[in-house]
């Protein structure tokens, strides 16, 4: 990827590697502008995301690898930060970063994609269950924080699928992205989880396209290993639909780059 933009580190305690680890591993994979976006921290599911007090660290790291490898790559700061009424701060919203990746992991007090918690499904309505998460993406970007939808139909994760058409009950969150001229990124790790695809899927890529709303990429690397994996795959979907062009963020400020 030229451009990847979603990427973590053993401060969300659920990574492994340094963040040179993961930086090297990029330049590796001959990408451009490589993005940090650890689980920014929230008083709440603290396991799974960094500490309000480790924040500047997590900063000085990827200050740190920006300094090293300038003349390599270009590394670049976020957040990615769950969208959860009444648990997001400002300390983390209004901080001086290059974009932050607006992501829904929690349906009510359900983390979803967690599959310590997948016995929730059996039996529940899908369909309903993708509307209210999609009701949430929706939110989420009329709240206008954010910069990046992150893994926009990671609902299906585990592979429980809606019956109805996914376009109609993904509609109103793609319009309200629009509105808010935030981008979507192709994220990669759904080809490690048992839906073996990258979110979003093919369908709803034809319908993003449409829409003309900006992409980007992202490795959504939990290990140096995963840094830059299905590149070739992320790159054919998007070209599939008529994309040729990714979205960059420096200073919260977008720009659009050929990959």
């Amino acid at each position: 990827m030229k451009v990847d933009l979603h990427n973590h580190t053993v401060l969300c305690n659920h990574a492994t590697g340094t963040v040179a680890e993961y930086v090297e591993a990029a330049i590796a994979c001959q990408t451009e502008y490589f993005g940090f976006s650890d689980h920014a921290p929230m008083h709440y599911d603290l396991a799974y995301r960094m500490r309000f007090d480790q924040m500047e660290l997590y900063e000085g790291w990827v200050k740190e690898a920006q300094d090293k490898y300038a003349d390599k790559i270009h590394v670049l700061l976020g957040y990615e930060i769950d969208y959860l009424p009444g648990y997001m701060d400002n300390i983390v919203l209004n901080r001086s970063c290059d974009y932050l990746i607006g992501s829904v992991h929690f349906i009510d007090d359900w983390g979803f994609d967690n599959p310590e918690f997948i016995g929730r499904y059996e039996g529940a309505d899908i369909d309903d269950i993708y509307r209210r998460y999609f009701a949430l993406v929706e939110a989420m970007a009329q709240s206008g924080k954010f910069d990046i939808v992150g893994h926009f139909d990671l609902l299906k994760i585990f592979k429980y699928l809606p019956t109805g058409d996914i376009r109609s009950l993904s509609e109103g969150a793609l319009k309200a992205i629009k509105k808010a001229n935030m981008s979507i990124e192709i994220n990669v790790a759904g080809y490690r989880k048992p839906i073996a695809e990258a979110y979003p899927s093919p369908l709803l890529m034809e319908l993003i396209a449409e829409l003309e709303i900006p992409i980007t990429f992202g490795s959504d690397a939990h290990c140096k290993e995963q840094v830059g994996l299905y590149t070739q795959e992320a790159e054919a979907l998007a070209r599939s639909v008529g994309y040729d062009k990714c979205a960059l963020y420096l200073g919260r400020d977008r720009e659009m780059v050929k990959f």
